[in-house]
């Protein structure tokens, strides 16, 4: 056994926060501690990213006018998305997605709008081949952020849904920076049990069984 490993009781609760967390659309208006939002900040902050160029920015939105903007932005959007699936498959489907809570953005103590930096294109080490390695490294702050949230008995959600041009002109950020989630964090009354597209009967997960192969691409029937 390893001399660097974690006890049984730590190790257990990190694979129950995994376990557990949930993209939360559902919140109470009760406020987030400062104490609390700061240290989830900061884990955030302690997200690996590659050639360490810590590509987040985080807007912390204070001022209800700008939330009420932001939610209109997504709520535009929402519209557009139930469209598109009407499009794509049919209008029963529509009707299930526009019946479906996207979003709390108007419910949570906190919202944040996770963004990526500007001058991007000045991080060469590790974006030459993948320049989207910025937004996975982004990504990885996010989780860490839903980790430490639902450790802490606060739920989180990530929004998508918006028009990052649009949001972008909104929250005054330059040209070469881009929103990619709009963050609801706060207090609720419980954890879903499954992901909510799955209790909503949305969308089943498919098993790992069906993510993994073995040295060259197999994919399954």
């Amino acid at each position: 056994m390893s001399t660097h490993r974690y006890s049984e009781e730590e190790i257990a609760a990190v694979y129950r926060v995994i376990a557990e967390r949930r993209d939360m659309r559902h919140f109470l208006p009760d406020p987030v501690a400062p104490e609390v939002l700061s240290r989830i900040l900061q884990v955030a902050h302690q997200a690996p990213s590659v050639g360490l160029m810590q590509p987040w920015r985080f807007i912390r939105i204070t001022d209800a006018n700008m939330r009420q903007a932001i939610h209109k932005l997504v709520d535009e959007e929402r519209i557009q998305t139930a469209y598109a699936i009407g499009e794509n498959e049919n209008a029963d489907r529509m009707a299930e997605f526009l019946r479906l809570k996207v979003e709390g953005i108007l419910e949570c103590g906190e919202l944040l709008v996770a963004t990526l930096c500007d001058k991007r294109d000045a991080h060469v080490f590790g974006r030459r081949t993948l320049p989207e390695m910025d937004i996975a490294s982004v990504s990885c702050a996010i989780q860490n952020m839903w980790l430490a949230a639902r450790a802490e008995g606060l739920g989180m959600g990530w929004v998508s849904i918006f028009d990052p041009i649009k949001l972008g002109a909104l929250l005054h950020m330059p040209q070469d920076a881009k929103p990619i989630a709009v963050l609801c964090l706060g207090h609720v009354s419980t954890f879903y049990k499954s992901p909510m597209l799955v209790e909503t009967g949305w969308k089943q997960p498919r098993p790992l069984a069906d993510m993994v192969m073995e040295n060259t691409w197999k994919p399954h029937a």
